[in-house]
């Protein structure tokens, strides 16, 4: 799991759609129901997230999995969110600066 945008956009997706399944999660992310598992399971392994089992209101049988950010994992997206728009603004700063070299020409 080494494209930080997609940790970026699991760790965005746990902090802002509560309740999704892995598989709705998957679905929105564009991703396998196996890589998004692999994702999900490397993230508790570094410790930015942790996994809850809840049991169903509707079915006391079933149990629905939650996932929640830990202070470590918020801190990682908030670094992630701050080098991507750095990144971004660096992209925005060469184009411009292209446009400006074209234009004289």
């Amino acid at each position: 799991m080494n494209d930080k945008s997609d940790i970026l956009n699991i760790l965005r997706n746990i902090s802002f759609k509560k309740g999704f399944s892995q598989r709705q999660m998957a679905k929105e992310l564009g991703f396998s129901l196996g890589k998004l598992n692999y994702c999900i399971k490397a993230l508790k392994e570094k410790g930015l997230i942790k996994i809850k089992n809840l049991r169903n209101k509707k079915d006391k049988i079933q149990y629905v999995r939650t996932y929640v950010l830990t202070n470590k994992g918020i801190n990682y997206r908030v670094n992630l969110t701050f080098e991507f728009m750095k990144k971004k603004m660096r992209e925005y700063d060469e184009l411009k600066r292209e446009i400006k070299n074209n234009n004289l020409n």
